[in-house]
């Protein structure tokens, strides 16, 4: 924050080219907060400046994120013995290109309405459009952040997506589909899909928006974001979703809406300022536990308790089982109380 009138965090980092690989000090500086840039490049105490000189070893840090931390030993100690989620196991959500208009396409196409729909349609949208049986199977339920909450997704939708891959590119692909086909035809001046005139951007593998599955918020202020779906739940880029059989889902969705997957994600994964960037590869990167189902079973049993009494009113305070869930999370990471009070302030920071 050095800026008084920009809110945006800069970086600033130096680089020598060389091809050692032996382990090497980095000085690394970090303003939390305030306008103390002297202090920052005189490396005066401020306990709004942290000071760290990590050792970098360029063979285990090869194609990973570079972190710093203060707190390397808690995290090397939660890293040790565990196993990780893997590609196929995690995708981002659909790049439509575009699934509503917007403020931008209204000023160049004054003939289309903010918020009408191009690949999305709104209740009334689709009830309009008078879809015959067949067109109606390409029609997925859409969700976002008015259904999608930490622990639970409701199934209630408001909107939909008209779900078409890469085999709408064809310029007949549409034919046997001729409501959606107009429909689709009048906004076609603002489709930039790479699968145009009727496919989406990126449809991803529609098995991933089917079943049982953990779909988490890309940028998050405060603590990540994980919520359990399980049934058809179509979602944007602005989530990625996660679908294992190596761990029950809703075990899976306590443990990641812990704290200490929060602290871990701050200290080891994409950071924005402040902010949580949840990305593929720090997700991939969250160390897990392999335990059998019995063991898993205290935490199921605590998140089915949250996700029914969200079910029944979405404000509802779950924060006395959030805690359970977290004591659970610690034991199974083996922390001591010092630790865990390391990530308990960390977190207020």
């Amino acid at each position: 924050m050095i800026f008084d009138n920009a809110s945006i965090q800069t970086m600033i980092m130096l680089f020598r080219k060389d091809f050692q690989k032996d382990n090497y000090s980095f000085d690394y500086r970090f303003l939390k907060s305030g306008n103390y840039v002297n202090d920052i490049f005189e490396k005066k105490e401020n306990p709004s400046c942290l000071y760290l000189e990590p050792q970098i070893s360029r063979g285990v840090l090869q194609n990973h994120l570079l972190t710093f931390s203060k707190n390397d030993n808690l995290l090397n100690k939660i890293a040790k013995n565990k196993i990780y989620l893997q590609e196929l196991e995690a995708t981002n959500g659909i790049h439509s290109h575009y699934d509503f208009v917007d403020k931008k396409m209204n000023q160049l196409h004054p003939d289309l309405p903010i918020n009408s729909g191009i690949f999305g349609l709104s209740n009334e949208e689709k009830t309009i459009l008078s879809l015959t049986d067949e067109e109606l199977s390409l029609i997925k339920p859409y969700y976002n952040s008015e259904q999608i909450h930490r622990y639970y997704t409701s199934s209630e939708n408001k909107l939909w997506l008209i779900y078409t891959d890469s085999s709408f590119k064809n310029e007949h692909s549409m034919d046997k589909y001729p409501h959606l086909k107009k429909h689709l035809d009048k906004v076609r001046e603002v489709i930039t899909s790479d699968n145009k005139p009727y496919g989406l951007h990126r449809a991803r593998q529609e098995h991933f928006f089917q079943k049982e599955k953990i779909i988490a918020l890309r940028k998050c202020s405060g603590r990540p974001l994980f919520s359990y779906s399980d049934f058809d739940c179509y979602v944007s880029a602005t989530y990625y979703i996660i679908q294992t059989n190596r761990w029950n889902m809703i075990f899976l969705t306590g443990l990641f809406n812990s704290k200490l997957i929060a602290f871990w994600l701050k200290n080891k994964g994409k950071m924005q300022g402040n902010n949580y960037q949840v990305d593929k590869e720090p997700l991939l990167n969250i160390p897990l536990p392999q335990i059998n189902i019995q063991e898993q079973q205290p935490m199921i049993d605590l998140v089915n308790q949250i996700i029914s009494l969200k079910q029944n009113d979405i404000n509802a305070d779950t924060s006395q089982l959030e805690i359970k869930i977290d004591k659970l999370v610690y034991q199974l990471y083996g922390l001591t109380d010092d630790e865990i009070k390391i990530i308990e302030e960390s977190l207020k920071n």
